[in-house]
């Protein structure tokens, strides 16, 4: 979760005001006027209709000092060179833009800007937090927004968006739920940004499930280089509780890494205090560079979005990599942004295929979601099922449709599963306070 205080952001804010189809059209105007480099593409024509190309586009961060998503647009890639060596889809090319959004809001406007030019017919698998700049021209031109990572409310609001995951609330609301049992005192360490600023109702709506009190509220900067003074302030709130063990929970994004080298160096003076996080900020490969099982995360709680990396779900995508992109580092199969994409592709194919012999447009693709076709994606998520009034409108979330979690725990090094199936968190969003 990323953005600084001066820009103004959407990320999951504490309204539950609608955002009307009026203000989507003023705000449509403003939009930036230029293209951007850093943008690629799988060569081909545009189009999408008859036997033309299917054009859609894929987006990240790629080298900022914050966030980075490189494996998204690297797999997006990736897929279409396999979905093509195997007849396409309906016997159509794909072929897949990809560009970096650099994460500011300049970069995000230009990304979005260069999928309308480019005829692209939605916009799959990408990351960016700065839906005010991309969400306009991508609705002024009725591309759809299909498997975003889940870091904005419009994401959750906007009806040309298809989320496949449930972003940040679930994660948080998930891990409150999991942490009420397991700990005494619990500290989170979050960003001190306007996204941050969105975290802790969720997280405390998880433990007042439980019958918790609230998390304390630390404050860090975004992109600092260490960590010693909110570390050491979680710790000693977190130990307070001399009953139970007290649990920090950094929620830092690409940062965490850097919090959780402070508290390895910290936490040998509080021997009853653990760690617990959500996917997003630790994956497999952040274990794996922290010392493994004898790194900082050892015995860590964190909630997913999807099953572990090594369950067999994950094949089909495995075998994407494995045919297309064996060498290219990018491309992480435990990276939750990657997972993403790759469900995200699953449910265009399945809604492209779903067209038939048809002409494919962005109104077309459009179309189908909202059709209320429900698309299954093998067991990684609940079948998907978009209706702009969802389960979770009246808290500002008619658009999140999968609020299945999953429990993971570092053991001897290793995230595995720490509880067999999905955990549905639908009725703690519903009684989180986010006004």
């Amino acid at each position: 979760m990323t953005g600084r205080r001066r820009t103004h952001s959407t990320v999951l804010p504490r309204t539950t005001r609608p955002f009307t189809r009026a203000a989507k059209a003023a705000a449509a105007t403003v939009a930036c006027a230029s293209l951007a480099a850093g943008c690629g593409i799988i060569p081909g024509a545009t189009g999408g209709s008859g036997d033309d190309p299917v054009t859609v586009m894929t987006w990240a961060p790629i080298d900022t000092t914050a966030t980075n998503k490189p494996g998204m647009p690297a797999f997006a890639q990736a897929y279409a060179r396999w979905i093509n060596a195997h007849g396409g889809i309906n016997g159509r090319t794909l072929k897949v833009l990809t560009c970096n959004e650099h994460n500011d809001s300049v970069g995000a406007a230009q990304c979005a800007r260069r999928a309308v030019d480019e005829h692209a017919v939605a916009v799959v698998g990408s990351y960016s937090q700065y839906s005010d700049s991309y969400f306009p021209p991508l609705e002024s031109a009725g591309i759809p927004y299909i498997g975003g990572y889940g870091v904005t409310t419009a994401e959750f609001t906007s009806p040309l968006s298809y989320p496949v995951n449930g972003g940040q609330p679930v994660l948080l609301a998930g891990l409150g739920r999991e942490l009420a049992e397991r700990c005494g005192r619990v500290a989170l360490v979050r960003p001190d940004t306007i996204a941050g600023d969105e975290l802790p109702p969720l997280l405390d709506a998880g433990l007042k499930a439980g019958a918790h009190p609230d998390a304390s509220d630390l404050l860090a900067e975004e992109d600092a280089t260490e960590y010693e003074t909110p570390t050491r302030q979680a710790l000693e709130h977190a130990a307070r509780d001399s009953g139970r063990k007290g649990c920090v929970v950094p929620a830092l994004g690409d940062r965490t890494g850097t919090f959780m080298d402070s508290f390895r160096r910290a936490r040998d003076g509080f021997p009853a205090v653990g760690a617990a996080t959500v996917m997003g900020s630790v994956d497999q490969t952040a274990v794996d560079a922290s010392g493994g099982q004898s790194g900082p995360y050892e015995g860590s709680y964190i909630t997913g979005w999807y099953p572990v990396s090594t369950d067999p779900r994950w094949d089909g995508m495995k075998q994407v990599i494995s045919q297309q992109a064996f060498t290219d580092n990018r491309i992480d199969p435990a990276d939750a942004g990657v997972q993403t994409t790759w469900i995200a592709y699953t449910v265009f194919r399945k809604i492209v295929e779903s067209l038939g012999d048809g002409e494919v447009t962005a109104a077309g693709v459009r179309h189908a979601l909202d059709d209320g076709v429900s698309v299954s994606t093998g067991g990684l998520t609940p079948p998907l099922r978009w209706e702009f009034e969802g389960k979770l409108a009246a808290v500002g979330f008619p658009r999140l449709v999968n609020t299945d979690v999953t429990l993971q725990v570092v053991r001897d090094g290793r995230l595995v599963a720490a509880r067999k199936g999905f955990i549905d968190v639908t009725q703690t969003l519903k009684n989180a306070d986010l006004n």
